[in-house]
């Protein structure tokens, strides 16, 4: 069974090991989270679970969401998610999920949204060389031939300075520190992306080393 949790980043800090070295943690505010769905591949083409995360009043949803929570007989839910397993049976709908799905010592992989830094230069965005910056070179940091001279245009999928940032990133094979179930905290090592308060989510990790 996939397991699969949403949380939001809480911030960094770091923990201790027996042997007293640091270690580098972000904390993630893991669940609750409610199923809310379960897809198959008979009903839908696929398998699936839809969790929801952090409870929102009612009088917020448009009609048809207000429909889709009250069948699945769950609070409404701010933030809905997709989980994709072919093992739908481990769940039920109604069912809660919280930190303690996972266990320190597994890995994990976080996907979220990385921080906006907004229009940037291809030094900064692709790590291109600059030039020269001395014998009377003027052509420091700008990007250099965009074209091709035959078809005279420039190829699809070319470098170029442009916005940085705000994309959906996956970090892999995270290690699990520590698991606080009380206050369905996680403490995953590592950093995580986005920015404080962003929302992620926490999976079994694909390529588990």
């Amino acid at each position: 069974m996939a397991k699969g949790i949403l949380g939001r980043k809480l911030g960094m800090s770091r923990f201790f090991t027996a042997e007293g070295a640091v270690v580098p943690v972000t904390l993630i505010e893991a669940g609750p989270c409610a199923v809310v769905q379960k897809k198959t591949a008979e009903t839908d083409g696929y398998g699936a679970v839809q969790l929801g995360f952090e409870e929102r009043p009612e009088r917020r949803l448009n009609k048809p969401l207000r429909g889709h929570f009250r069948r699945a007989g769950t609070s409404p839910t701010r933030y809905l998610r997709e989980m994709r397993t072919e093992d739908v049976d481990g769940y039920e709908v109604g069912q809660v999920l919280k930190a303690d799905l996972f266990a320190p010592g597994d890995k994990v992989d976080v996907v979220g949204t990385s921080k906006g830094k907004g229009f940037a230069g291809g030094i900064k965005r692709h790590g291109f060389h600059r030039g020269p910056m001395g014998h009377g070179s003027k052509y420091h940091r700008r990007p250099g031939a965009a074209g091709a001279k035959g078809p005279a245009r420039v190829f699809k999928g070319r470098k170029m300075p442009g916005r940085l940032g705000g994309t959906r990133v996956t970090i892999q094979n995270l290690e699990i520190v520590k698991v606080d179930p009380e206050r369905n905290l996680l403490a995953v090592k590592g950093a995580v992306p986005g920015p404080r308060g962003t929302v992620v989510f926490i999976q079994e990790a694909v390529k588990n080393r």
